[in-house]
């Protein structure tokens, strides 16, 4: 079993090579290279999400020495100095005040910008929540309680996005209208399955998914319409149609199923990508997991790879991650398989949900590991306390951050 456990995290770690934010812009700008700047132009990079650190030090070779203001926007566990950048650190998954302050200078910078300058904006999963820039009367507070109402009721990351855009100055489309007249380029690192562009950082290149009143007719089907702040529900109200945008270039640089590719090519013979969109509810992607793994083959090895995203939906107050979760219901629900298994779901980011685990890594011996300390795995589901369950048995998937984010990757290793 520690061979099986050792290959599956070779083979995460493969999956999050595969998506280095680097590699994959320089083999894109090798195919779309920068604009040229307009007479006494300069280069502003704005640089934002996870991976935004390696995307922004990639740059200074492509740049070719034309002047250039770069700004760096990226979570705390990512941030580091830069040479020739300003790197501002902020909260990620919950918006905060120094996300705020990111957010002020982003748009002091590109409102400054002329039609000879060129907006260089490379953009990666996390940017989301790294850039609260509330529009109209909506405060910091407001945004922070709108995210909590959204995952405690297992919004998927498009409707989530849907409503931020509208609630924001710059998701939506909104860095395309404070830059203007200069244009816009934009490189994009793909967190969302599907590479939906609109999606990806809430789409700040590019128009928004839906509009106000899509926003409001999600929020009352789903019975939140009247738990928003004040703020929230005058704005949305109050809101009209969009405007034109003007049009940028957009350029996918990286995604989930490059990873996926990756971990089917490391781990060769007996391997299958099962689906590159494990989405939707948590219980639901585990029962699709431990049918795949019923239905392989019994009499030779095999590697099961899977991608996606999916939602948990908060009954309880403990405390986990949709990888710690799914991982603790396929330990829980595995049928006796005749054979070894080894199943494991992380964070292509190293995070997984408020926690410092990425996911977890469960096996047929993690139910009964749990039990040993005392306690009850089954009761502790029901909490949402997927990360007490995986302490407990040794089985908590923990990478640090990885400095890129392309969604989440599953490996079940069958002996």
């Amino acid at each position: 079993m520690a061979g099986l456990r050792d290959t599956a995290k070779d083979l995460f770690r493969t999956a999050c090579l595969a998506a280095d934010p680097a590699h994959a812009l320089r083999a894109a700008l090798a195919v779309s290279p920068l604009p040229q700047l307009g007479k006494n132009g300069r280069y502003l990079v704005v640089s934002i999400g996870k991976a935004a650190v390696p995307m922004a030090a990639e740059m200074p070779g492509h740049l070719a020495g034309a002047p250039a203001t770069v700004l760096v926007v990226t979570n705390y566990e990512n941030a580091r100095t830069l040479a020739g950048a300003t790197v501002m650190a902020a909260g990620h998954p919950v918006p905060d005040e120094n996300g705020a302050k990111a957010s002020h200078e982003i748009i002091r910078h590109l409102s400054g910008a002329g039609e000879a300058d060129r907006i260089i904006a490379l953009i990666s999963g996390g940017g989301s929540a790294l850039l609260p820039a509330p529009a109209g009367g909506v405060t910091l507070a407001d945004k922070a309680e709108v995210n909590r109402l959204l995952l405690a009721h297992g919004f998927d990351i498009t409707e989530m996005n849907l409503v931020r855009q509208q609630l924001s100055r710059l998701k939506g489309g909104g860095m395309l209208r404070h830059a203007a007249p200069a244009p816009v380029t934009a490189y994009i690192l793909s967190d969302v399955i599907g590479d939906d562009l609109r999606v990806i950082a809430s789409g700040p290149t590019v128009a928004p998914i839906g509009t106000a009143a899509d926003a409001r007719a999600l929020l009352s089907g789903r019975g939140v319409w009247d738990r928003l702040p004040a703020s929230v529900r005058a704005h949305l109200n109050a809101r009209g149609p969009d405007n034109s945008l003007p049009v940028a270039q957009n350029v996918l640089v990286g995604s989930n199923r490059k990873s996926l590719d990756a971990v089917l090519g490391a781990a060769g013979v007996g391997a299958k990508i099962v689906t590159d969109h494990l989405t939707g509810d948590v219980a639901t992607a585990a029962d699709a997991v431990i049918a795949a793994a019923a239905s392989a083959p019994k009499d030779r090895p095999g590697c099961l790879v899977f991608g996606g995203e999916t939602t948990v939906t908060l009954k309880g107050n403990g405390l986990g991650g949709r990888n710690q979760e799914l991982a603790l219901r396929v330990a829980l629900g595995m049928p006796d398989l005749g054979r070894d298994w080894m199943f494991l779901s992380g964070g292509t980011d190293g995070r997984d949900g408020p926690t410092e685990a990425a996911g977890g890594i469960v096996d047929a011996g993690t139910v009964a590991r749990i039990r040993a300390t005392g306690a009850d795995p089954e009761a502790l589901l029901a909490n949402n306390d997927s990360n007490a369950a995986l302490k407990a048995a040794g089985d908590l998937l923990v990478t640090g951050a990885t400095g890129t984010n392309v969604a989440d990757v599953q490996i079940l290793l069958l002996g």
